[in-house]
């Protein structure tokens, strides 16, 4: 089974929301948080030896990619989102000036 198997009622509803694009990185950004979550919990009873008030050091990397990848992803819908725009903008423009 794959990913487009397991989460198909989410990438439908996403990507109708937002274009597949967008769609499937919001998909992708849900997996991520729900694995940053898991892995934050683990870390609870993983604690460092040198310092208890944070997770092992491996759980650090892991959580740190995490949220790099998120970031990453949403720096993408970003610019996804941008170009959207620009694209709607320039085109009522053109309309606009067609009409005159």
């Amino acid at each position: 089974m794959t990913i487009f198997d397991e989460k198909r009622a989410d990438l439908e509803k996403y990507e109708f929301m937002m274009g597949d694009e967008r769609g499937r990185l919001a998909v992708a950004l849900d997996l991520l948080t729900d694995s940053l979550i898991l892995t934050g919990q683990h870390g609870v009873y993983c604690i460092s030896n040198r310092n208890p008030s944070k997770p092992r050091l491996d759980l650090q990397a892991v959580l740190a990619g995490i949220e790099g990848a998120k970031v990453l992803i949403q720096s993408v819908m970003a610019n996804l989102e941008a170009q959207r725009h620009g694209r709607e903008a320039a085109a009522t423009q053109a309309n606009h000036s067609a009409a005159e």
